[in-house]
């Protein structure tokens, strides 16, 4: 087997392979093999016809194609290693020459791993942030944990308030005809909590457990069901229950209750130092990202549009994971958002792209930083691993295998790349950016 390599433009490059006759003819044998059995020639029992009476009958590009796959698969990934180069794409193949006798020779089409030309990546700036915690934080982290140690207790001597735990059954209609996802009984509803259209729940406080009324509300203009969308509906409705959600005092008791500590005033000492904590890791975080993408705007890299598409269409595959661990089906995502999976991929192409880019601007720092993971550094790592999947380590180490070590050592660099430059960044003032969560450093999209 020959390869030869074509570089273009945009870092792409064509492969020419070439497969000698006699491994072409031993790929028709086993084309032959694997389909006569569903060859069927007058005078032969199903299966026993001869490949060349096969051929003569059919043709002699009979089993070209199957032949062609064979090589394919068997030969690829060795004339990809054998040209020498990083190929970071699916091969688009082109058959050029498929003979019987002669050569059979095909060109694959592929994105070459871009170069990266580093900038500044040490001393870039980034925003100054201070880190502070309000009063209105710090009530706000005990309000989550008040509720969180809240119980809800059965009322049935009023009606229904705001705040209130209800069970409800509902059928909707629109021009007196039903919906679909416009039924459900015994719906457990918390009134005020925005669940439904607005004005619904609005109309049901007042209203008694076994009481039977109708509810009238406007779908809005920008509903998901397209056939909805600013319809006015009737939900005939009826309160099953209620419960009052009773949320526990902030005293002394309280305090022993649910922590270590004896006094109001502990407890809130360490709520602060929790949301201090967390906000600072928030904000190491924050530094790193923009550190990172400073470093980014001051480096030069080509990247192939294919490569782009690849990582796209992975991402749609890990948000289609996301929603599935959601309990939804890309079908039914793709039918409430009105999108479909060239919109999606499309959709994910900017991220994908800065995805990339990161990826081979950290590499290219960890290369010229000569940033190596030791075995000790490789075995703390698999060592948290094992104690998180509750396994020996050593059964961990024989599971991974050689790739995936030497993958993690990779992602080992690349964490210690972020490091050397987050470390060396600079931090000034500037204007804030907009759409930017303090919490978490992620703008609205990436949630």
């Amino acid at each position: 087997m020959s390869v030869t390599v074509e570089k273009k433009e945009n870092n792409m490059a064509v492969l020419t392979i070439e497969v000698p006759a006699d491994e072409f003819v031993e790929a028709l044998e086993k084309a032959y093999l694997k389909q006569k059995g569903r060859i069927t020639l007058p005078g032969f029992r199903k299966g026993k016809a001869p490949r060349k009476m096969i051929q003569k009958m059919y043709g002699a590009a009979v089993f070209f194609e199957e032949a062609a796959n064979i090589l394919l698969q068997s030969t690829y990934d060795e004339a990809a290693k054998e040209s020498g180069e990083q190929i970071v794409s699916r091969p688009q193949v082109n058959i050029t020459q498929i003979e019987e006798g002669k050569p059979f020779i095909y060109t694959a089409t592929v994105a070459l791993k871009p170069e990266v030309q580093l900038g500044q990546y040490k001393g870039v700036e980034i925003p100054k942030k201070e880190v502070t915690v309000s009063e209105e934080e710090i009530r706000s982290e005990i309000d989550r944990e008040l509720d969180q140690n809240a119980r809800d207790i059965d009322v049935d001597d009023r009606p229904v308030q705001d705040g209130d735990r209800i069970r409800l059954d509902f059928d909707g209609s629109v021009d007196g005809e039903p919906f679909e996802g416009g039924k459900a009984s015994d719906f457990s509803l918390t009134i005020g909590s925005g669940s439904f259209i607005p004005g619904f729940e609005d109309q049901i406080i007042g209203k008694s457990i076994g009481e039977e009324f109708d509810v009238n509300v406007t779908f809005p203009e920008d509903y998901h069901a397209e056939n909805l969308k600013g319809k006015d509906a009737v939900f005939r409705c009826r309160v099953n229950s209620i419960s009052e959600h009773q949320v526990p005092e902030l005293d002394d008791d309280f305090v022993q209750d649910v922590s270590e500590f004896q006094t109001v005033d502990e407890y809130k000492a360490d709520v602060e130092k929790r949301v201090r904590e967390r906000k600072e890791n928030a904000r190491k975080s924050a530094n790193e990202t923009a550190a990172v993408k400073a470093a980014l705007k001051n480096a030069v890299m080509e990247i192939p549009d294919v490569m782009v598409e690849e990582q796209a269409r992975r991402l749609v595959d890990e948000f289609a994971q996301q929603i599935q661990s959601q309990g939804m089906n890309m079908d039914q995502y793709m039918q409430l958002s009105g999108m479909n999976q060239e919109m999606l991929v499309n959709q994910m192409k900017p991220q994908a792209l800065e995805r990339i880019q990161n990826s081979l601007l950290l590499e290219a720092v960890a290369k010229a930083e000569k940033i190596e993971i030791s075995d000790e550094q490789l075995d703390e790592e698999i060592g948290k691993m094992a104690e998180a999947y509750r396994m020996e380590k050593e059964k961990l180490y024989d599971m991974m295998g050689e790739e995936s070590i030497a993958s993690m050592k990779q992602e080992l660099a690349v964490q210690e790349a972020v490091k050397v430059i987050a470390g060396a960044a600079v931090e000034v003032d500037m204007p804030e950016e907009t759409g930017e969560n303090e919490e978490t450093g992620e703008t609205p999209e990436e949630n």
